[in-house]
């Protein structure tokens, strides 16, 4: 869908990557900029011949390129490239691309109509732009980080660095409007992309319950407070996700496991004090996951196995979608996923001919 659109990314680590990994998946060609040395990227985690594999991930399908944007002779090459593409990205500090010579005000005089994205943490405006913050930081000042605690109510450090990728999504979502606004204006623009805004923005509805009633973890029945919506061991130390939130995925789970006497139950508190749920704990450890899963298959119930990442990228389900693939690269080949950009797309001469008679 992008295929004639041309981006140049200044960005290291993970957000801006991610935002034009996502653009290259859906068909655009992206020039990667690193300074010399590499992007710090390539060196955090584990490796492949020295590469971070974390790198790999989010770089593959871009030409790289590297420039010394603290010299002027790598600004002007820079800047030259700037001149005919269509998106640019940077994910300097406020103020840092202006002093490198590829700011939007310099990229702007000769390319007018380019979307140029600037993807931080703040943002370019406000009290806390000039901070320097990672993934943590973000999701903590956000409010986000508050929504993974344990059972004590002590903050978890996700394992997933979700202000990034959120940021990055944030960037392609924007870009594309822009894209869009560029094809019908002719206009270009500056695009101010800040994390923490993209996790604020998940919180609308946590913001309303919380101003309203004072609680501050959203909908308290999706946090695991019923029955009806958690997770549970099996036998084989495994753990399946109950997702019967409505009346009659609760009813066909209840019939299902043979204990039609648990209906009226269903919001009913998942604590130990609760009758119910330690029947419903008790029950899930007699059978392993295999069962459960296949149990859920049947009964169509809003019942779904915990898979690890290499079991969830191995099931039919991701092969069918698409989101696997053995790609050849610089460094061999190696088993990518996908960014979902796009979605599923079918081509539309797939589809049966439209009778316009």
């Amino acid at each position: 869908m992008l295929e004639r659109i041309h981006v140049v990314d200044f960005t290291t680590l993970l957000p801006g990557p991610y935002a034009t990994l996502r653009l290259a998946d859906l068909g655009a060609t992206v020039v990667k900029i690193e300074p010399p040395g590499g992007d710090p990227a390539r060196y955090i985690g584990q490796t492949v011949e020295g590469t971070s594999l974390g790198f790999m991930a989010n770089n593959r399908d871009k030409t790289r390129l590297v420039l010394d944007l603290k010299n002027p002779v790598g600004q002007s090459e820079a800047l030259a490239m700037t001149k005919t593409a269509d998106v640019v990205v940077e994910g300097f500090r406020p103020g840092v691309a202006d002093r490198l010579g590829i700011g939007y005000d310099v990229v702007r005089q000769a390319n007018p109509d380019v979307v140029y994205c600037s993807l931080t943490g703040y943002g370019q405006t406000g009290p806390l732009k000039h901070l320097a913050a990672h993934d943590l930081n973000y999701l903590a000042v956000s409010g986000m980080l508050d929504q993974f605690v344990d059972r004590q109510e002590q903050p978890i450090v996700p394992k997933i660095q979700l202000a990034d990728l959120l940021g990055g999504i944030a960037a392609t979502e924007a870009i594309l409007a822009a894209l869009v606004e560029r094809s019908q204006t002719g206009r270009g623009q500056h695009l101010d992309i800040a994390m923490v805004d993209a996790l604020m923005g998940l919180l609308g509805g946590h913001a309303l319950i919380q101003t309203t009633t004072g609680y501050t973890h959203g909908v308290e029945e999706l946090g695991g407070a019923a029955v009806c919506y958690n997770v549970y061991e099996t036998l084989d130390n495994r753990f399946i996700s109950l997702g019967a939130l409505e009346a009659k995925f609760w009813e066909t789970f209840c019939h299902a496991v043979g204990h039609p006497e648990w209906i009226p139950h269903q919001l009913s508190s998942a604590e130990p004090s609760n009758s119910i749920y330690n029947e419903m704990v008790s029950l899930f450890k007699q059978h392993p996951l295999a069962f459960w899963t296949s149990l859920g298959q049947h009964a169509d119930c809003c019942l779904q196995p915990v898979l690890n990442v290499g079991e969830a990228f191995s099931t039919s389900y991701a092969i069918i979608r698409n989101l696997v693939s053995d790609r050849t690269t610089s460094w061999g080949t190696l088993r990518h996923a996908t960014t979902g950009a796009g979605g599923y797309r079918r081509p539309a001469n797939e589809y049966p001919a439209i009778d316009n008679d």
